[in-house]
């Protein structure tokens, strides 16, 4: 009898184990790709929009008691600007320490120095995130980097991770009949702020004097305030973390992967990664703004829409003003809402805050309100001679005028596919289609006119190549010597350790000695 039941439950034990090793393997690869940690014990709930949004954020700020800590890509100088700028001097002067991050591209020809000094008056710290510099001419690819992230923190208590920025194009006009961008956010409780604090210490010191390490809190004594596990991925350039954790999902979604991005350039790696799960009978769905006052940038966009249709992803439109959101759906159970873009841009050149949630509940939400959007966007598919064009009847636009820009250039991920397009017809990567003739029209009239002024204009040419050279070994020569400096540093201070190290045992050694002796009758 006890053998008879030992053998019908040795099956059961045999595939709980597999399953958590999956798991545990699971957990380790999502670790590795992003080097952040699944944090149990938090509460979160989605936002929509800047009706959702901005109201949370103003009340949590209002409730502060210690510590503000904000950090938006753009803060425009409009009547949503004043409102939080209004917000947050009325804290700072009630004694509540308020530090404020805002990048210097995103803040050009959205906000006056008036503004700030406004704020840094009012006891306020405003920080600007790279500014242009002398150092940065050594650096041709310095001042690429930007700090594109979106978060607010509130004592250590509250957080918010969004793809929000402050400005009325998220409110819109009612009375001009302008409508509001459509965006996402997430509020996060529990253990998992205390990282939404260190990954916003780690942009206050790379603007200046790091915040006090008795300041950071410590996530242990962070009460659990729910059921939710949840990652908080702060990227930086080169890490590629996200990118590939993008792609780990890509391949892992089993049902459904449902993404919504504002500036969509994959890569040609994501962009097999995408086709691949399709092929393989996953759902999978992107959605993407139409609205552009680029019409070329338009064409790049739609370029790449078409080794995705071919594949069976299925490919949406906005029909409204404009779809901001970087959000991600898959099987119903994995979300991610942050500010990270799904293009090179944001994948390894930008500083990007996302937060990555495992939870049944919150992936439920992240569907209901995927397939509420697709109501207001049109399906784009390939006619009989693949050419790209609408699979419906697109609604008619509903606002008869766009307000300000976004957080970034649609124009940026338009350079990066034109230079995928154009690689892949030299290279001959990938078969092109009719979408992208009026892309390499393009590329070949420039490289005809750059050829042209090679042959009329040689010296000149040849004195601007030189400059770029002497520019870029300039800038190779001064990495060269602080990577050296650094490497002395980080030799003299091991040198310093195995020095103290080697002091210690001595005199452990000393002592052990005396204390023999002493012992000895």
């Amino acid at each position: 009898m006890d053998n008879h039941v030992q053998s019908h439950h040795e099956p059961n034990r045999r595939v709980n184990k597999l399953a958590s090793s999956i798991s545990i393997l699971a957990e380790q690869a999502f670790w590795r790709a992003t080097g952040s940690r699944l944090i149990p014990g938090n509460s979160a709930r989605i936002l929509k929009n800047a009706t959702e949004n901005y109201p949370a954020w103003l009340e949590a700020i209002e409730s502060a008691q210690r510590t503000i800590h904000f950090e938006s890509y753009i803060i425009h100088e409009d009547a949503q600007g004043e409102i939080f700028a209004d917000a947050l001097i009325e804290k700072a002067r009630a004694g509540v320490r308020v530090r404020l991050i805002y990048d210097w591209m995103g803040a050009f020809n959205a906000t006056s120095n008036r503004f700030w000094r406004r704020l840094r008056a009012a006891g306020v710290e405003a920080r600007c995130f790279n500014p242009p510099r002398l150092a940065g001419l050594f650096d041709p690819f310095d001042w690429l980097a930007r700090d594109h992230r979106k978060m607010l923190t509130v004592d250590a208590r509250i957080g918010f991770v969004a793809g929000l920025c402050v400005g009325l194009m998220w409110t819109g006009d009612e009375r001009r009949g302008v409508e509001p961008w459509r965006d996402t956010g997430v509020v996060i409780t529990g253990p998992a702020v205390a990282e939404l604090e260190r990954a916003f210490a780690q942009m206050w010191a790379a603007c200046g004097q790091p915040i006090p390490a008795e300041e950071f809190p410590d996530i242990n004594l962070i009460p659990a305030n729910g059921d939710v596990a949840l990652r908080v991925v702060a990227s930086s350039p080169n890490s590629t973390g996200l990118y590939r954790l993008d792609q780990m999902i890509a391949a892992a979604a089993r049902e459904t992967l449902w993404l919504t991005d504002a500036y969509f350039a994959g890569t040609t790696t994501y962009i097999q990664a995408l086709s691949s799960a399709a092929r393989d009978g996953v759902d999978v769905r992107l959605l993407v703004p139409q609205a552009t006052d680029l019409p070329v940038v338009r064409a790049v966009s739609r370029s790449g829409y078409r080794p995705l249709l071919e594949s069976g992803v299925r490919v949406y439109e906005w029909n409204g003003p404009m779809i901001h959101a970087k959000t991600a759906v898959a099987d119903g159970r994995w979300a991610r809402i942050g500010s990270t873009n799904l293009n090179p841009a944001s994948w390894m050149n930008n500083w990007e805050l996302d937060v990555v949630i495992e939870d049944d509940r919150i992936g439920e939400q992240m569907e209901q309100m995927y397939l509420e959007d697709l109501n207001n966007a049109t399906e784009m598919a390939l006619t009989a001679r693949r050419r790209l064009a609408p699979a419906s009847t697109p609604r008619p636009r509903r606002f008869r005028e766009r307000m300000g820009g976004g957080s970034s250039s649609r124009a940026t991920a338009g350079a990066i596919q034109i230079g995928r397009s154009v690689g892949a017809a030299i290279a001959n990567r990938r078969v092109l289609g009719p979408a992208e003739a009026r892309i390499m029209g393009g590329a070949g009239l420039l490289l005809m006119a750059a050829s042209i002024l090679a042959v009329i204009l040689p010296r000149i040419v040849a004195w601007l190549l030189a400059a770029i050279g002497f520019w870029m070994a300039a800038s190779l020569f001064i990495k060269a010597f602080h990577l050296h400096r650094e490497g002395k540093r980080e030799e003299r201070r091991l040198e310093t350790a195995q020095s103290a190290d080697s002091t210690s045992h001595k005199n452990a050694g000393a002592m052990r000695e005396g204390q023999g002796r002493a012992r000895i009758p």
